[in-house]
């Protein structure tokens, strides 16, 4: 990998410019935004069902917690679904959704990400790989979560534990003159989980997969 995690991380915060990025410099920025995000808060995007009788076949997006909590980039959401993203995703054949998450101070000189994939619900809650480790990573993140927890007889809402697994990573470094602009394969963007590992700074990275 050509470029370190702290100037990869200067990059971010502080916007600092690298001319003619590349692909394996942009995988490290992309999972540099999505695993230490200010907020852990990301625009999601799903569609309308094609027998919907609100608006059929038509986008629909809005922000959308998660956590970064698996060593191989997949991100942990709670489903509700109450919620209109959940109905959308339990209508859609694949499952599918995206989930962009950009610069913690949005800019069109700054990096953003698309994760295009598919959502897995674990409605069994003895289904859920490592859950204990899981709903701490989670609630880190996300304190007031802890209002609407699966399997919690006194939560407003009825939820489950689900994983966003990408298949695709789209990429926009900045301004393309200066900035990768495009696909990031995705063994390349989930090999990141190692270098953060050996580097010591896979803190907010708690299952392996």
């Amino acid at each position: 990998m050509k470029i370190t995690l702290s100037l990869a991380y200067s990059a971010l915060f502080y916007g600092l410019s690298f001319a003619y990025e590349t692909v394996e410099e942009a995988a490290v920025i992309a999972r540099s935004l999505v695993d230490h995000s200010a907020d852990f808060i990301g625009t999601m995007a799903t569609t309308f069902p094609s027998n919907s009788p609100i608006l059929p076949g038509q986008p629909f997006s809005l922000q959308e917690y998660y956590a970064s909590c698996h060593h191989n980039g997949s991100l942990t959401l709670l489903f509700l679904p109450i919620s209109r993203h959940s109905r959308n995703i339990l209508a859609s054949p694949g499952r599918s959704a995206s989930i962009s998450i950009t610069s913690e101070i949005p800019a069109a000189s700054r990096a953003r990400l698309a994760l295009i994939g598919n959502v897995t619900i674990f409605e069994d809650l003895k289904g859920v790989p490592d859950v204990d480790s899981l709903q701490r990573c989670y609630l880190e993140r996300h304190p007031d979560a802890k209002r609407w927890l699966p399997d919690d007889e006194d939560a407003a809402h009825i939820s489950y534990w689900a994983r966003f697994d990408p298949h695709s990573i789209y990429f926009v470094g900045g301004f393309g003159g200066e900035h990768y602009i495009g696909f990031i394969p995705l063994p390349m963007y989930q090999a990141v989980g190692d270098i953060e590992r050996s580097s010591g700074g896979a803190g907010t990275i708690l299952l392996q997969d």
